[in-house]
């Protein structure tokens, strides 16, 4: 089980590279993740969460701008790997399975870059508006981190 929810943090993060970083350091805060005791503590403390919310909640609004730059360019896909990295490594530690969480989870980030970069061309389409594809996104991006979190928490 949590491999499958590290590969889907990853994957929310490659679709909002900061929405899995906010909703894993709440819940790690929240004492949903049993981080407390290992590497990833960190993620728990205090302002951890709400530095990691206001920076979801800046790419949430960024992301809608005409000159944001393409996921795929390699620094804001490094972001996404890194990004879902940290949240499946967070998951791992829950269960001494940090190197593994860790893996899965960075690839869930590329399957998520790639995929939802495919996903939204074709939702820009079938909407005829790039702006609610987005809007989309974000919903699912909410939805998979959440879910992930409290399947495996």
């Amino acid at each position: 089980m949590i491999l499958v929810c590290a590969f889907l943090i990853g994957l929310a993060a490659g679709l909002r590279t900061m929405m899995a970083p906010a909703v894993v350091s709440w819940a790690a805060r929240l004492g949903i993740l049993a981080v407390a005791n290992t590497p990833l503590a960190f993620m728990g403390y205090k302002y951890v969460p709400i530095l990691f919310t206001v920076l979801a909640a800046g790419e949430l609004i960024g992301d809608k701008l005409p000159k944001t730059p393409s996921r795929k360019t390699p620094p804001q896909f490094i972001a996404r790997i890194v990004s879902g990295a940290l949240t499946g490594a967070t998951l791992g530690a829950t269960v001494n399975m940090i190197v593994a969480g860790t893996i899965i989870g960075a690839l869930g980030a590329v399957a998520g870059t790639l995929g939802g970069a495919a996903a939204r061309a074709k939702l820009s389409i079938a909407f005829r508006n790039a702006f609610f594809a987005a809007v989309f996104e974000d919903i699912v991006a909410i939805a998979i981190s959440v879910i992930s979190v409290l399947r495996f928490g």
